[in-house]
C-alpha cells in the first residue's frame, strides 16, 4: 500500500530530469530505448531488481496497438509474464544444484483496468509474494506513463504461478528457495491463495478435453449474424525459435499472446466495433508447448452482458515430426471484452443468439462466471471504503 501511494503522489508532481539507463531486458536486440534491465541500485528510469523484485520499462510503439491506438492486452500480457518469469528464474537460482528455468502454469484473474496508449511507456513490477516447495508466486502490476506530462495510471495487475524446471531435464521439477515475510499473516495469506489455486486447477482439469467445433467450411451457407459460429474464429501459429525459452519450449507470453489477438477477432466480429480486453479469467497452462508444434488457437463466444464479452479459448497443440503423439489441449482461458466507440466509452454489445443446448449450457456457466466476478468487484470496492 506504500508502495502505491509513493507512486500516486509521484504522478502529481512534474516530470523530473535525470539520466536514463537503458540497455536489453530479455533476449533479442530491438532498439535501445524499447526497455531497460540492470541489476543493483539505478536511476528511476532504469529498471530495478533484488532477490524477489524488478522493474521492467518498455515504450508503446505503434505495432504494439490496434487501429484506434490502444495497445493490444496480448502485448501487456506479454510484458507481465516475462517480467514474472525473469524475478522468478533468478530467485530459482540463488541456490545450488541444476541450473533451471522458472515456467508459466497459470495466470490468475488479470484486471485490466485502464487502457494503454501508443506513446506511453509500461513500467512492470513483479514481485515474489508466496513460495511452496515446488512452486512460486509473482504480483505483477503495470504503470502507464504519459512522458509529455508526467502523469501515471495503473494499468494492469496480475497474479502468476511459477515452477522451476532443470534445464539438464524438463521433467524435474526443482525445490524453490523460500522467502522472508514480513509477518506469519502474509505467509497465511500466501498458502491460502496457493491451495485455491491448485483445487482450481484439479477442477479445470474435467472439461479441457472438450472437443471444439471444426472451422465453417467456405462452401456452407453463411453463419447467421450474432450467432456463435458466426464469430468463432481460429488462429494456426508454427512454433519458431523466436517463440521459445531456453529449454525449446514456447513461452507462456507468446501464447497468451496469441491467445488475446483470437479472441479480439471474435469480439470484434460480433460487435463490428472497436474492442479492448477488460479481463481475463484464470489461464491454465495444461501441457507444454515445443518448437516444430502447430498450435491451433480457437475463441468462441461463451456469454454476453449487456456491455461485455466472455470468449472461451482453447489452445491445442500438435508436433509436424511426431504424429502418432496427436493433438492435444494445452491452454484454455476465459477472456472479456468490451466495445468502445470513438471517444473510448463502452458501447451496447450485441445480444448472442443462442442455437442448441450445449451453447445454453455454456451461456448459462458463462452467466454465473459474470455474476460472480461482479459480486468480487462490488464486495472489493466496498471493503476500499
Amino acid at each position: 500500500m506504500a508502495e502505491d501511494s509513493d507512486r500516486a503522489a509521484e504522478s502529481c508532481q512534474p516530470p523530473k530530469r535525470h539520466k536514463s539507463y537503458v540497455c536489453l531486458y530479455f533476449r533479442g536486440c530491438k532498439s535501445e530505448s524499447d526497455s531497460t534491465t540492470r541489476r543493483g541500485k539505478t536511476s528511476e528510469n532504469a529498471s530495478e531488481t533484488t532477490g524477489s523484485f524488478m522493474e521492467n520499462v518498455k515504450i508503446m510503439r505503434p505495432d504494439d496497438a490496434n487501429i484506434v491506438g490502444n495497445v493490444h492486452g496480448g502485448i501487456i500480457l506479454k510484458l507481465i509474464e516475462e517480467a514474472g518469469c525473469i524475478v522468478s528464474t533468478r530467485h530459482c537460482n540463488t541456490q545450488n544444484g541444476d541450473r533451471c528455468l522458472a515456467v508459466l502454469v497459470r495466470v490468475e484473474k488479470t484486471e485490466f483496468l485502464s487502457p494503454v496508449f501508443i506513446g506511453e511507456v509500461a513500467h512492470v513490477t513483479a514481485e515474489i509474494t508466496y513460495t511452496s516447495k515446488h512452486s512460486l508466486e509473482v504480483q505483477v502490476k503495470v504503470m502507464a506513463e504519459n512522458i509529455l506530462t508526467g502523469a501515471k495510471k495503473l494499468a494492469n495487475k496480475a497474479a502468476l504461478w511459477y515452477v522451476p524446471c532443470s534445464l539438464q531435464n524438463v521433467d524435474k521439477i526443482m525445490e524453490v528457495p523460500p522467502i522472508k515475510y514480513a509477518n506469519e499473516d502474509q505467509e497465511e495469506e500466501g498458502k491460502k491463495r496457493y491451495e485455491a489455486q491448485k483445487m482450481e486447477r484439479l477442477d479445470t482439469k474435467a472439461r479441457i478435453e472438450e472437443a471444439v467445433p471444426p472451422p465453417p467450411n467456405p462452401e456452407d451457407p453463411p453463419k447467421e449474424q450474432c450467432t456463435v459460429g458466426f464469430s468463432q474464429s481460429t488462429l494456426i501459429h508454427l512454433v519458431g525459435p523466436s517463440d521459445c525459452i531456453l529449454h525449446q519450449y514456447v513461452h507462456g507470453g507468446v501464447t497468451m499472446k496469441l491467445m488475446d489477438e483470437v479472441a479480439g477477432i471474435v469480439a470484434a466480429r460480433h460487435c463490428n466495433t472497436n474492442v479492448v480486453t477488460a479481463s481475463v479469467d484464470a489461464i491454465n497452462f495444461h501441457r507444454k508447448i515445443k518448437k516444430g508444434c502447430v498450435v491451433t488457437v480457437t475463441g468462441r463466444l461463451t456469454f454476453v452482458s449487456n456491455k461485455s464479452m466472455e470468449i472461451e479459448v482453447l489452445v491445442d497443440a500438435s508436433s509436424l515430426t511426431e504424429e502418432e503423439k496427436g493433438k492435444y489441449r494445452a491452454v484454455s482461458a476465459f477472456f472479456t471484452f468490451i466495445s468502445l466507440d470513438k471517444f473510448n466509452k463502452p458501447l451496447p454489445v450485441p445480444p448472442l443468439k443462442i442455437e442448441g443446448e450445449e451453447e445454453q449450457r455454456r451461456f448459462e456457466e458463462g452467466k454465473a462466471r459474470y455474476l460472480q466476478n461482479k459480486a468480487k468487484r462490488l464486495t472489493d470496492k466496498e471493503r476500499q471504503q
